[in-house]
């Protein structure tokens, strides 16, 4: 069995937050917690836009609608915070010479 193979109990059961923290419980019992300064588009989102979830992705995954995210019981198990999101400026993508590594 590899590590990174999913498991039944790694499905969503419920999603709760407080001010500053998303609170993830999965049908084996356990609680993850994470800050919602990890999902910029959560933290932007009304409390009323976060409430409105729904487990997708076989369970593996919780869709916001109205915040355009979707996020997975494994990346929460690894700690992975969403990844930035490109700068675009007047509708062009930019990219700066510090991304490519320059």
């Amino acid at each position: 069995m590899h590590a990174s193979e999913v498991k039944a109990g790694e499905r969503v059961k419920d999603v709760r937050f407080t001010e500053d923290t998303m609170a993830v419980d999965l049908l084996d019992g356990r609680t993850i917690i994470v800050p919602l300064a990890w999902y910029p588009r959560l933290l932007d989102a009304t409390l009323e836009q976060r409430r409105n979830w729904r487990i997708s992705g076989a369970g593996y995954a919780i869709h916001w609608p109205e915040a355009d995210e979707d996020l997975s019981t494994e990346g929460f198990l690894r700690g992975a915070p969403a990844a930035p999101e490109p700068a675009r400026t007047g509708g062009k993508m930019r990219i700066s010479r510090v991304s490519l590594g320059l």
